[in-house]
């Protein structure tokens, strides 16, 4: 987030600078693939970026508008994240790579996001976890520089957060299991600790990754017209009869014929 300084926030290009580390190069890919495979097919016609505007993370959306907002330099719009400069129900998307723990407002950010999402709206975000590797340096470590110096906000507070709002998560995933290493070699004789940590220690992961839904109570969905149709169809399908009985077999004979032939 590029907001001023007083607030205490971080601005998006001192983050984005530790992305060119070899520790940020490396988060960052495995980041990139999952937002690319987490929103490819979700559609639309607005998609909306908050934060980290030099990085595409909607690269990967089909969706033809793909807005990017920030108070820094290259984003497209820029404004204030807490107070989003669009209308109600306008958005289909919305991304936050990293932007809730450099803020002070958080509750604010998340508020905005769910107000201009559309009623089944999907948001995706990501964080650091702060019960892993990357945690203990955070807590333990010499160093106050990026991304060590936020507030790192915990998986399980972060659904709570979402769920008061009227978000539904539907997907998520914990990732980066490899210790918080300066030095590119040794993160690649430590790249087994994804392996081994997804299967061993699943909620260890250095970062995580949450996709929710805007939910909306009492709301009744539209389903496409080709839907309507076929249930139309299947509950007007002709129904197989019996064929009619003859005349003489349907009508039962008059009691006066039956007794003169008994006669």
């Amino acid at each position: 987030m590029a907001l001023t300084n007083n607030t205490g926030e971080v601005p998006s290009h001192l983050l984005a600078g530790w992305f060119d580390t070899a520790l940020g190069k490396y988060l960052l890919g495995r980041e990139m693939a999952y937002f690319e495979a987490a929103i490819a097919d979700i559609f639309g016609f607005h998609a909306l970026q908050i934060g980290l505007p030099a990085h595409d993370f909607l690269r990967g959306s089909r969706i033809a508008a793909r807005h990017v907002l920030d108070l820094d330099e290259p984003a497209h719009l820029y404004a204030d994240p807490a107070y989003l400069p669009f209308a109600e129900n306008s958005m289909d998307l919305v991304v936050l790579p990293h932007v809730l723990e450099f803020t002070d407002n958080p509750h604010a950010i998340l508020r905005e996001a769910y107000r201009v999402l559309r009623p089944e709206g999907q948001m995706v975000l990501s964080g650091f976890n702060p019960f892993s590797l990357w945690g203990i340096k955070r807590y333990f470590g010499r160093e106050q520089a990026q991304p060590w110096n936020g507030n790192f906000v915990g998986l399980y507070r972060m659904k709570d957060w979402l769920s008061l709002l009227g978000f539904e998560v539907i997907g998520g995933k914990l990732d980066c299991y490899v210790p918080p290493c300066s030095a590119e070699k040794w993160l690649t004789r430590c790249h087994f600790f994804e392996a081994a940590g997804d299967r061993w220690w699943p909620i260890g992961g250095g970062v995580y990754f949450l996709q929710a839904v805007k939910r909306m109570a009492g709301l009744r969905l539209i389903t496409p017209a080709w839907q309507q149709r076929a249930r139309q169809k299947k509950a007007f399908a002709a129904v197989a009869r019996k064929a009619p009985r003859l005349q003489s077999e349907a009508m039962p004979e008059p009691a006066e014929a039956s007794r003169a032939r008994v006669r």
